[in-house]
């Protein structure tokens, strides 16, 4: 006997009432797509549940894989037998007896069939006198177990599972439409992008590249973390923009405290103009609110002023330390903090406006033809699509 099977919880899908159908498929093809590389592996609905029939893979490297999946809120390990009362005896103790560090359980028999012959809360006291003859040291605990040996009797069969493991929370990706992540490469807009597909947002990113202010080890930092993000959905294209020109005449124009204003703004109307290019609805930012100049109440809406389209900012309201934790979780932060400058760093002014006035920056983009030079760094964009780390490095081979 062994776990052939792993239970997935929905835990916030199952409140999507008539559109949970959709939900769930969505999330049945996550799985199915992440674990193509387990050959034998299936995945199947039931009513109200979802399973991964293992055919004799290792359950624990199954959801190794799975926990980064979102959409699902927990897994058990299972064992599936037939609706027979000494194979079901059996399979509980198998379950309690592989788990780790147990000293007192609880037994829950739920008893769907209905025509099966014994009664739930008779099963209990069955199934939970057979486990104490059969084991030593471990004792009943009904309001606090170590391990809950669950028993659903089903039509089809019955399932015995063991233990929850947490998984990521959230809903599929793919269920909540696409955004633009502006990704810079700091700290901040790989987890607002981590956040955004939390919320079942599917991804592409947008980065402003200016070499050779900025170098190549710069645009591959970017690739790096746009692949430790493809481990919570799947492939992610970067459209990587040429925005040296544009960049060095607005500093050239525009009055030292207002230019990182304007530069926010063409890099919204450039977003803007992919999105509309690539049917994508809305953008996100890694902004958090009165962590720098450009994000002060006063600086987002002097920004916001040149597109309509909805910004997404999942950070804003967070301390940076909740940041960086969360960069730590997803291993992004160690690849944020390599010391190669995006450009947003490299023209800082040393005393950039707090509280930007619309009127004087729309005076400054009046003073050039920025218009020619948007097109140009927009005819520009270089399209990159990463899936896994081996094709980001096929990418640049021989680069350096």
């Amino acid at each position: 006997m062994q776990f052939d099977h792993i239970l997935i919880r929905y835990g916030e899908l199952a409140l999507k009432g008539k559109n949970r159908k959709k939900f769930v498929e969505k999330l049945q093809h996550n799985i199915r797509q992440k674990l193509m590389e387990f050959s034998d592996v299936r995945v199947k609905r039931t009513q109200g549940r979802m399973f991964v029939l293992l055919n004799g893979h290792d359950p624990h490297e199954v959801i190794k894989k799975c926990k980064n999946i979102f959409g699902i809120h927990s897994f058990s390990l299972a064992i599936k037998v037939e609706n027979d009362l000494e194979k079901i005896k059996d399979a509980a103790l198998y379950a309690l007896m592989n788990a780790e560090e147990v000293s007192t359980f609880k037994v829950t028999v739920k008893r769907i069939n209905k025509a099966f012959p014994v009664r739930s809360q008779e099963l209990n006291h069955i199934i939970g006198g057979h486990l104490l003859t059969n084991t030593e040291n471990i004792t009943v605990n009904v309001h606090k177990p170590d391990l809950e040996v669950k028993v659903e009797i089903r039509q089809e069969a019955t399932y015995i599972t063991s233990g929850v493991v947490r998984g990521a929370g959230g809903l599929p990706v793919g269920t909540s439409d696409k955004t633009l992540l502006l990704l810079s490469g700091g700290i901040d807009s790989p987890v607002a992008g981590y956040l955004a597909m939390k919320r079942g947002v599917e991804i592409e990113a947008i980065h402003f590249h200016s070499p050779p202010f900025t170098s190549e080890r710069a645009k591959q930092k970017v690739l790096d973390l746009a692949e430790k993000l493809t481990s919570y959905g799947s492939k992610i294209r970067i459209h990587i923009v040429p925005f040296t020109k544009l960049q060095q005449r607005i500093f050239q124009e525009t009055h030292d405290g207002y230019g990182m204003t304007v530069m926010r703004r063409m890099m919204l109307r450039i977003s803007e103009r992919v999105c509309q290019n690539e049917g994508i609805l809305s953008m996100t930012t890694g902004e958090n609110l009165g962590q720098v100049a450009s994000q002060t109440m006063t600086s987002m809406n002097t920004i916001n002023e040149v597109t309509n389209y909805p910004i997404i900012r999942p950070l804003i309201t967070m301390d940076k330390d909740e940041i960086i934790d969360i960069s730590r979780e997803i291993d992004t932060f160690d690849i944020s903090i390599r010391p190669y400058e995006d450009c947003c760093t490299i023209f800082v002014p040393k005393s950039p406006k707090t509280k930007p006035k619309r009127d004087r920056v729309n005076y400054y983009e009046s003073k050039f033809d920025y218009e020619a030079l948007l097109n140009e760094a927009i005819d520009g964009i270089e399209v990159i699509e990463v899936t896994d780390k081996k094709k980001v490095e096929d990418a640049f081979e021989g680069l350096f």
